[in-house]
């Protein structure tokens, strides 16, 4: 579910992986083992997508569907 997550709100807003890897400062690979569930996310990665997402961490781990803004 958390890998859906992270992957669908990246689709939802046309990005690339690579863009998430410079934003978050790791290689796209990193990144692609992210969406894809081989290794496991830091919690400070955790905060940076919900920041950058404007969601909470809480909608990124599948606890609730709704974003801070609703």
């Amino acid at each position: 579910m958390i890998f859906e997550n992270i992957r669908n709100l990246r689709e939802d807003h046309d990005k690339k992986q690579q863009e998430l890897a410079d934003y978050l400062n790791i290689k796209q690979t990193t990144y692609s083992k992210y969406e894809l569930g081989k290794i496991n996310i830091p919690i400070d990665v955790f905060i940076k997508l919900a920041d950058y997402y404007g969601v909470s961490i809480d909608y990124i781990v599948g606890r609730n569907t709704e974003t801070k803004d609703k």
